[in-house]
C-alpha cells in the first residue's frame, strides 16, 4: 500500500471516530440555544415576555436549566472526545476502551497539574495557558488533549486487550491490563506534555494569528478547503481544530479564557453580557448558510429543469427530498454527490462558491453559530432568535437569494452545454437514482447487508465497520477485493476506495444501514446464519 493510501486510511478512521462526540453537539446546542434565548433578560424585554418568563418565574428556571445542561457539554468536550475517539478507534471490548480513556485523561492532566504546582507555574504562565479540566488545574489542551488520549488508548487497547501474563499475575491480563497500562503510559505522556505543550500552544497561536491577519483571503481559502475535503470524508479532521482549539481564536468571556471558534460562540451565547457575537470566531462556520439553504436547492431545481420530460416526475421527488434535507439540516451530500461523480467540474465550481460564501459572511460581519451544519434549524436558533443586533443574520437572506439564482442558472447552463448526465438525463433504460427515503425502505435488510458484504470482498475481508453522518466507513484487509459496481448497486451514490479505507455514501439514513450491517456481520461471525 502506498504511503498516501495509508495516510488516507488513518485519517478516515480518525474522522469517523470524531462523529460520536460531534453527534452530541446538535442536542446540546439546541438546549443551550433555546435556554439562553429565553432566559436572557434583554431578549425577553425585546419580545415583551419579561413579565411572564423573567427572573423568579417557573419558565425562567426551566430555560436556565436547559441553558446550563447544554453548556456543560461544551465545557467538557475534551473528555467527551477522549471517550468518543477511543470507542471509535477500537473494534472489540469498547466499554473497556472507554473506561481506560477516562482514567488516562484524568491521569494525564493530574500529572501536568502536579508539575505545574511543584514548579510554581500555575499563576505565572500567560493568561489562557492554564485552565480547569474536570476540576484539575492543567494546561489548556482543549479537545486536542482528548484526541491525544483517545488515539493513544485505542492503540494500547487494540494491542493489549488479549495479552497473557505469567500465572502469578494472570489476574491482571486481558482487558484488565488496558486501564493499567493506559494509566502508566499517560502519566509519562502528562510529563511530556508539561514540557512540550507550551511550545505547541505558541505554534497554534502563531498559526491562528496568521489566519486571522489574512482576513478575507484566509476565510475564502478555509471555505474552499473545507468543501474540497467532503468527497474524501476528511473535512471533520480539517475544521475541528478551528472550531475547538486555539487555532480558531482565543477570547476572554466573563473572566474565563475560551479557545476555539465554536466554543467562543457558545460561551458568548450563554453569557448575559454579550451584545454582539464575535465575527472573527463565526467566520469559520457562518459561510455555510447561503450555499446550504439557498445555493444547493438552486442547483437541485436546475437539475430538475434539464431532466428529460418523461423522467421529471420521478426526479422531481428525489431532488425535492435532497433539497429539503440540505435546507433544514445542512446535510448536503445527497445533492453534492449527485453531481460530484457525473460532473467533477461542477463540484470544483461549488467549492469556489463555498469559499466565496464564507468570505462574504465575514465581510458583511455576520456571526451566526451552528452545532453541526448550516441548515435552517441552526439559522433560526442561533441567528434569528438571538436578534439581528447580535448576529446580523438578515444579511444571509439577500446573499442567499443571489446564491440561489447563480447556482440555478450556472448549473442549468453548464449541464446543458456540457451534456452532463445529472439525474433524469440518463438513457431511458438507466434508472435515475438519488438519495430518498424509499431508498432505505428495503423489504429485507439482510439482503442489502449481504450485498454490501459481498461487495466488500466477503466477511473475512472486513476489519471494522463505522459511519459518519452520510457514509459507511469500512476498513478492509485487501482493497483489491472490493467490488465497487456491486456496492453502487445497493443505492449508494458513490464509493471511495483508498488504501484500506472504503467509504460508501448512502445519505442521512446511513446509521440504520450501519446497524443492520453490523448485526448481519456479527451473526455470520457467531455462526448463527
Amino acid at each position: 500500500m502506498s504511503k498516501n493510501n495509508k495516510v488516507f486510511s488513518v485519517l478516515q478512521n480518525v474522522g469517523r471516530s470524531f462523529m460520536l462526540p460531534i453527534a452530541l453537539l446538535p442536542i446540546a446546542g439546541l438546549l443551550l440555544g433555546i435556554g439562553a434565548s429565553f432566559s436572557n433578560p434583554q431578549t425577553l424585554s425585546s419580545i415583551g415576555l419579561a413579565g411572564i418568563m423573567g427572573e423568579g418565574t417557573v419558565w425562567n428556571a426551566i430555560f436556565t436549566l436547559m441553558s446550563q445542561v447544554g453548556n456543560i457539554v461544551f465545557a467538557n468536550l475534551p473528555v467527551i472526545f477522549a471517550l468518543g475517539v477511543a470507542i471509535g478507534m477500537t473494534q472489540n471490548e469498547r466499554a473497556v476502551a472507554s473506561l481506560s480513556s477516562l482514567i488516562a485523561f484524568l491521569v494525564m492532566h493530574q500529572s501536568i497539574s502536579v508539575l505545574l504546582k511543584l514548579n510554581g507555574k500555575i499563576d505565572s504562565l500567560p493568561m489562557g495557558t492554564v485552565s480547569q479540566v474536570c476540576g484539575i488545574d492543567s494546561l489548556n489542551m482543549g479537545v486536542f488533549g482528548g484526541i491525544i488520549v483517545g488515539l493513544g488508548v485505542a492503540y494500547l487497547h487494540n494491542k493489549f486487550y488479549k495479552i497473557n501474563l505469567p500465572d502469578v499475575v494472570s489476574f491482571f491480563g486481558g482487558v484488565r491490563f488496558v486501564p493499567i497500562i493506559s494509566s502508566i503510559v499517560y502519566m509519562f505522556v502528562g510529563i511530556l506534555m508539561y514540557f512540550l505543550w507550551p511550545s505547541i500552544q505558541n505554534l497554534m497561536l502563531a498559526f491562528s494569528q496568521l489566519v486571522l491577519k489574512s482576513q478575507y483571503i484566509g476565510t475564502f481559502v478555509y471555505g474552499v478547503i473545507e468543501r474540497s475535503l467532503i468527497p474524501f470524508g476528511l473535512h471533520h479532521v480539517f475544521y475541528m481544530p478551528f472550531w475547538q482549539t486555539a487555532m480558531g481564536g482565543t477570547m476572554q468571556i466573563d473572566g474565563v479564557t475560551v479557545s476555539g471558534a465554536q466554543n467562543i460562540f457558545f460561551a458568548q451565547l450563554a453569557s448575559p453580557n454579550v451584545s454582539k457575537f464575535s465575527v472573527d470566531a463565526a467566520r469559520f462556520f457562518t459561510g455555510k448558510f447561503p450555499f446550504m439553504i439557498f445555493g444547493l436547492p438552486g442547483a437541485a431545481l436546475a437539475m430538475y429543469k434539464v431532466a428529460k420530460e418523461n423522467k421529471k416526475k420521478m426526479v422531481g421527488g428525489l431532488l425535492l427530498s435532497a433539497a429539503l434535507t440540505a435546507m433544514l439540516t445542512g446535510i448536503t451530500e445527497p445533492i453534492e454527490f449527485t453531481f460530484l461523480f457525473v460532473a467533477p467540474f461542477l463540484y470544483a465550481i461549488h467549492c469556489v462558491f463555498a469559499g466565496l460564501s464564507f468570505m462574504l459572511m465575514h465581510i458583511l460581519n455576520v456571526a451566526v453559530g451552528m452545532t453541526f451544519s448550516g441548515g435552517l434549524i441552526d439559522l433560526v436558533l442561533f441567528g434569528v432568535m438571538q436578534g439581528n443586533e447580535k448576529t446580523n443574520w438578515i444579511m444571509i437572506l439577500p446573499v442567499g437569494a443571489c446564491y440561489f439564482v447563480v447556482y440555478y442558472f450556472l448549473f442549468k447552463f453548464l449541464i446543458q452545454k456540457m451534456n452532463l448526465m445529472t439525474p433524469g438525463r440518463e438513457e431511458d433504460e438507466v434508472e435515475s437514482k438519488l438519495f430518498t427515503k424509499k431508498d432505505y425502505n428495503v423489504d429485507n435488510q439482510s439482503n442489502l447487508s449481504e450485498k454490501i458484504v459481498l461487495g466488500l470482498g466477503g466477511i473475512e475481508n472486513i476489519v471494522d465497520i463505522g459511519c459518519c453522518a452520510t457514509r459507511l466507513r469500512i476498513s478492509v484487509k485487501d482493497s483489491n477485493k472490493v467490488d465497487q459496481s456491486m456496492l453502487k448497486s445497493t443505492n449508494a451514490s458513490g464509493v471511495i476506495v483508498s488504501g484500506e479505507g472504503v467509504q460508501i455514501i448512502y445519505g442521512p439514513k446511513v446509521t440504520v444501514i450501519k446497524s443492520d450491517l453490523t448485526e448481519y456481520v456479527n451473526s455470520l461471525k457467531n455462526g448463527s446464519k
